[in-house]
């Protein structure tokens, strides 16, 4: 059956088939920011006192009240102490440490505690907290034949291993530990896995 003249037929779309997860590209595993709740709210409060303590003199002054004596104080000592005074220094100073610290702040990520996972979906996030990390890493350690005791503290870019064996040579403890640790270390999906630096000693005598 022919179709009549000046009329329009829609041609088939062939849609694009979405690649599997493991091609897509995955955004880079970042460091949380911190929100630093704590040291956002000491600044409002402060601000908000100051600029609270002005206005309300200001509105004063205007409503023909004399304005407040740590004001005017203030502004006498600001005009008549020359620029090399001591606590004119000091007070510079403590200013330019108070902005250093709030630009440190918000240019720091901060959590430093919390190790950025792979990402293996664009939509989610992991980290493992440092302490995590490192039972488990002493669990596994703990496992490891002549191991006595295991102490492990995993920093961003590396992860201190100091263990004690009471029987077995040292070498092959210390060879154990770094296959053992190893392979830890790569299962704990990190984005970026901590350099190992084990340590293997004797147990120190008692008494």
């Amino acid at each position: 059956m022919s179709e009549p003249e000046g009329t329009t037929r829609r041609m088939p779309v062939l849609e694009k088939p979405a690649p599997p997860p493991e091609e897509r590209a995955l955004p880079r595993a970042g460091r949380f920011w911190s929100v630093r709740r704590v040291p956002a709210g000491i600044v409002a409060a402060l601000l908000l006192g100051a600029f609270g303590l002005f206005l309300y003199d200001v509105v004063a002054v205007r409503a023909g009240h004399s304005a407040m004596y740590w004001r005017t104080y203030l502004a006498g000592q600001l005009a008549t102490r020359p620029l090399d005074d001591i606590w004119v220094l000091i007070g510079a100073g403590v200013a330019a440490a108070l902005g250093l610290w709030l630009l440190l702040l918000a240019l720091t990520p901060g959590l430093r505690a919390v190790l950025p996972m792979r990402r293996t979906h664009p939509d989610v996030r992991a980290g493992l907290h440092r302490d995590a990390a490192a039972l488990v890493l002493r669990d596994r350690a703990m496992e490891v034949a002549g191991v006595q005791s295991a102490r492990v503290r995993v920093r961003r870019r590396k992860a201190e291993v100091r263990a004690a064996s009471h029987f077995r040579e040292l070498d092959e403890v210390h060879a154990d530990l770094d296959s053992v640790l190893g392979e830890a270390v790569g299962a704990l999906g990190l984005a970026r896995p901590p350099r190992l630096a084990v340590r293997v000693r004797r147990p120190g005598r008692k008494g």
